[in-house]
This record gives structure tokens, sequence and C-alpha cells, in this order.
């Protein structure tokens, strides 16, 4: 695809959104499907022309299709949201392991289960104390407010339920964007450490602009679609793992050098 023609759009084989063609520019580019089944392909289209969607599309012929959030169920994947913070993938996926043994991998459990059981299941996670104080209020306000049932929760309206989920211990911006992203499957741009260091080592954003502006920034440039914010984060985590560490950056052989400015590159 030619750099800044567009960002590839997200749609159904059956069925093309309006003013998008159904056929003729298939690039044949798989993608997760949606639940439930159903083909989707990337389909080249004009519609968000600017930086962004050229950085997606050279991310994506680098990488392919990440196939993220793994999760079995929704509330798994709000689990892993929760424990993801301040730690690697590879810990969150230990404790998930010991809850699953446990068969503490639903809201009832949870609500049923000593503290000191799931604190010693999460350990893996680091900062196990405190996250199943957050754990453990996130389901206490389940059943307090949506009669322990994930899918009535995820009916609320993005912005209601984004605030809602704010007022709880140990959720914030990321967390919270993470669970209506990809529990919801909501349009909501997930902004990481990754996402910000990118941005800062291309010059488009600088260390005081807030995660909101940096949220802004993306859905603004990018088709409203959860199925592409799901894949450009998952993108970027990583493009953040493989290249754009924080120490030793391996700027030359990242998919995006081609967008660095000349100072970042040398050095300079």
């Amino acid at each position: 695809m030619v750099v800044n023609e567009g960002l590839p759009q997200i749609v159904s084989q059956a069925a093309a959104p309006e003013g998008v063609a159904a056929s003729g520019n298939e690039k044949g580019i798989s993608v997760p499907g949606p639940p439930g089944g159903g083909k989707i392909k990337l389909v080249s289209a004009t519609v968000a022309p600017g930086v962004l969607g050229a950085y997606f599309d050279a991310l994506h012929a680098a990488h392919g299709a990440q196939h993220w959030w793994p999760g079995r169920t929704r509330f798994e994947i709000v689990v892993g949201a929760i424990l993801t913070q301040n730690t690697s993938w590879r810990n969150v996926e230990a404790a998930i392991g010991n809850l699953r043994k446990a068969r503490l991998l639903s809201p009832l459990a949870i609500r049923r289960a000593r503290f000191a059981t799931i604190a010693s299941a999460l350990r893996p996670a680091g900062y196990f104390r405190q996250k199943t104080r957050t754990l453990k209020g996130f389901v206490d306000f389940l059943f307090a407010k949506y009669r322990g049932t994930l899918a009535l929760m995820l009916s609320v309206p993005a912005q209601a339920l984004r605030e809602q989920l704010l007022g709880l211990r140990g959720i914030g911006p990321e967390t919270a964007d993470s669970i209506l992203l990809y529990a919801g499957r909501r349009p909501v741009f997930v902004v990481d450490a990754y996402s910000r260091r990118i941005l800062e080592r291309h010059s488009i954003v600088h260390g005081k602009t807030t995660y909101g502006e940096i949220q802004q920034l993306f859905e603004n440039d990018l088709p409203r679609d959860h199925l592409v914010f799901n894949e450009f984060h998952a993108l970027i985590v990583e493009t953040g793992k493989l290249h754009c560490r924080a120490q030793n950056p391996l700027c030359s052989e990242c998919p995006l050098a081609r967008f660095l400015p000349q100072s970042t590159l040398t050095g300079t």
C-alpha cells in the first residue's frame, strides 16, 4: 500500500460499510474475525489520510495480525487488563493460569473467594495484594450495580461506563480503556507507554502531552472501529517490545524507521 494513501479499514466480506466498495480493492490481509465467526479483511480505502494510517500499514506489513487480546472469556480479559499493570504479559499469564486451576475465573468465584486465596494466585503478576483489592473491588462493583453480569455492564454507553470504571480503586485510564476496547469491543483507543514512547521519538508528541490528548490524536486520525484500534494497539505493543525499547532502541531495524526525524536516527 502506498504510504499516506490512507488507513486500511476493517470491513466484513459480506457487507461493506456505506461508502466503501465491497470488492475491487481487497488486499486479502486476514485479521482476527469478529466474535461468533465470520471473516474480515483489511481493505484499502481513503478513510483516514494521515501519518498514523501509514504507521499502521508499515507495522501490519512487518508484524501481521496480532490476535490480541488473549482471553477465553470477557471476564478473563477484564482480569488480564487489571493484572497487566506494571508487569509483563508472561507474568499475567502465570497468574491467570493459577486462577484457572483454582476455578476462580468468574465474577461469582472471585466474590466468594478469600482475599488470601486470590492474592496467592496473583503473586506472579506482582503487586499481588494491590491487584487483589482492585479485582475484588471491580467484582463488588459489578454485583452492586449490574447484578454480577458483565454483559449488562458492557451494554452501558462507553463514556458513562468509563467514568464508572475510573471511579474504582486501582483502575486508571489505560485499564479502563483496555476493558472498553477488548472486553466491550468499543472504539476507544488504549494509550500505553509504548504509544507515548513511539510518538515522542517521532516528535509527534512531547513529554507533557496528556493521555487524553494522545488518545484523541489516534481517535481523530483513524476510523472509529474497535477492530482497527485493537489491531493498531497490539502492533504498537509488539513494536515497543522488539524495537522501540526504553533503553538501547533498535531504531534502524524498526518498521517505522523511515518516519523518524533524522536527528533521532543520527543521535544528534
